[in-house]
């Protein structure tokens, strides 16, 4: 099958630092070309991948000099549109850009929303372009915009060798991400200090968090069971979470997917977290970590966390959130958008299963 995966450009594709979206691109589109599909990435020209490059940008708008965004991604449209009779199906990942020009395009188009949907002014742009097929990161993400042509809910996936699951000696938990009012690291240092445990924090500052950080966080970060790590790097990452005992995700927003899971499900560790969002849907209760929603019942869970099965913890990943099962959903996908275009006939690539 041929496939056009069009990512955002203010990250490269995988990012070099911060960069959701353009991480899951990355491993999508690379386990696509694994799985014997000729694919074509649409992002930055520092992008690393497996597929076939286009670029607009010599590099991601973030780390240049850049004045307007928007410039590139209307041009890297542009640039997808003048090529589209390369591909089978293109699949976007940049919001709603595209929804004007889709309607003027010939081929089959299918979005991945990787963002938060909770926001009053999409209400009525989705209920215009209803007719737009879209996908889901979980289940919970639907729920604002129920109007919306939803094809499908397709989880993230992490490569199988990413991450080397862990045997948690390390005594202390840890909490990963920003340091945001929503992300709730005061209620992780909470929770670690109540259960008695070391808590260990990597995490960024964001620009528009920074009031926030030093208000109600920084005076936190000097509580002897709390070791603050600053923000750290992928290589980082593995360890730190391969030795914690548990990740602490206290969220207090509707997470549309958090990808912190299941890379800590990769490295074997068990999971407490706040019942927002796609936390149900990601983490089995009692299986692979506890789903809570108060303080007593964090600290109890933490108390408990032993009971959890690490071996368990990385079974469950191979099975729902590797790479190559985020491919196989995605051709899915593909597929039945491509078999309701009874004019032409396409090659369909056998979804890979093991």
């Amino acid at each position: 099958m041929r496939i056009a995966q069009i990512a955002p450009l203010y990250e490269s594709v995988p990012p070099k630092f911060y960069g959701g979206t353009e991480r899951v691109v990355a491993y999508l589109t690379d386990a696509l070309v694994k799985m014997g599909n000729d694919v074509t990435l649409f992002a930055s020209g520092d992008s690393i991948t497996k597929a076939r490059l286009v670029s607009v940008t010599p590099t991601a708008l973030r780390l240049s000099n850049c004045v307007d965004q928007m410039a590139g991604h209307i041009l890297q449209l542009q640039e997808v549109m003048d090529r589209s009779d390369e591909f089978d199906l293109l699949h976007f990942h940049t919001d709603y850009l595209h929804f004007p020009v889709s309607r003027l395009c010939t081929k089959k188009t299918l979005t991945t929303l990787h963002g938060r949907l909770d926001i009053p002014e999409l209400k009525p742009l989705y209920k215009k372009f209803n007719e737009v097929p879209v996908i889901s990161i979980s289940n919970a993400q639907r729920k604002p915009l129920p109007m919306a042509n939803w094809a499908a809910t397709v989880y993230h996936g992490l490569p199988l060798d990413l991450y080397q699951p862990g045997n948690g000696e390390g005594e202390y938990v840890v909490f990963l991400g920003r340091f945001s009012p929503e992300k709730r690291a005061d209620r992780a240092i909470e929770i670690a200090g109540r259960a008695g445990i070391k808590i260990k924090i990597a995490a960024k500052v964001d620009k528009a968090d920074e009031r926030y950080f030093e208000k109600e966080i920084r005076h936190l970060l000097d509580q002897p069971h709390v070791e603050y790590l600053n923000e750290i790097g992928e290589a980082e990452k593995g360890p730190l979470l391969a030795n914690a005992k548990a990740l602490l995700f206290p969220i207090d927003w509707p997470e549309p997917f958090g990808m912190v899971l299941i890379e800590a499900m990769a490295c074997g560790t068990p999971i407490v977290a706040y019942a927002h969002g796609s936390v149900p849907e990601i983490i089995e209760h009692g299986k692979t970590g506890f789903v809570v929603n108060s303080l007593d019942k964090a600290v109890e869970a933490l108390q408990n966390i032993h009971l959890i099965s690490r071996e368990e913890c990385r079974a469950t990943f191979e099975k729902r959130f590797s790479d190559l099962v985020m491919g196989t959903n995605y051709i899915r996908q593909y597929e039945r958008l491509l078999l309701k275009q009874p004019q032409r006939k396409f090659y369909l690539t056998p979804a890979y299963r093991k």
